[in-house]
């Protein structure tokens, strides 16, 4: 298991923050590792929403069955997802108003295959890059939003 957590403030309000992040059509605009994004549910996210995205991390891309399991709008959404090989990722966003707009957390539970020894390769092989990425997705989704 590889837990990354990232938050950023924002100047801006819970409900703008949120139209932004629980966009799938969006991604591309601050998500990193972000390469396409198909299969997205109709509607607004709401519990029950999926989608199926592609990811790239270390010249390889990842295809990836989310589920939006839990939808408190617009604070608090929590993905489960399905990728290569029986990984699984679990995902929370918490949106929190603070007097300068609103505190964005970020957590991605990662969850490799092959149990412990999965999770070891999964850390030799990637490194710090997850947390790198998530903070400059953060800081990529701060300024698209303060523009």
């Amino acid at each position: 298991m590889s837990i990354v957590r990232s938050s950023v403030v924002i100047a801006a309000p819970a409900e703008t923050v949120w139209a932004v992040v629980m966009d799938p059509l969006r991604f591309a605009e601050w998500v990193t590792i972000h390469r396409g994004v198909r299969g997205i549910s109709a509607g607004p996210a709401r519990e029950g929403s999926r989608m199926e995205q592609t990811l790239h991390l270390r010249g390889a891309d990842i295809h990836v069955r989310w589920l939006l399991v839990e939808c408190r709008a617009p604070s608090y959404a929590r993905w489960e997802g399905h990728g290569p090989a029986r990984s699984e990722a679990h995902i929370e966003y918490v949106l929190t108003p603070v007097a300068e707009g609103t505190r964005f957390d970020y957590q991605n539970d990662f969850r490799p295959p092959l149990g412990a020894v999965g999770a070891f390769a999964s850390r030799t092989v990637m490194g710090h890059i997850p947390q790198r990425e998530a903070d400059r997705s953060l800081a990529a989704l701060r300024a698209l939003i303060e523009r």
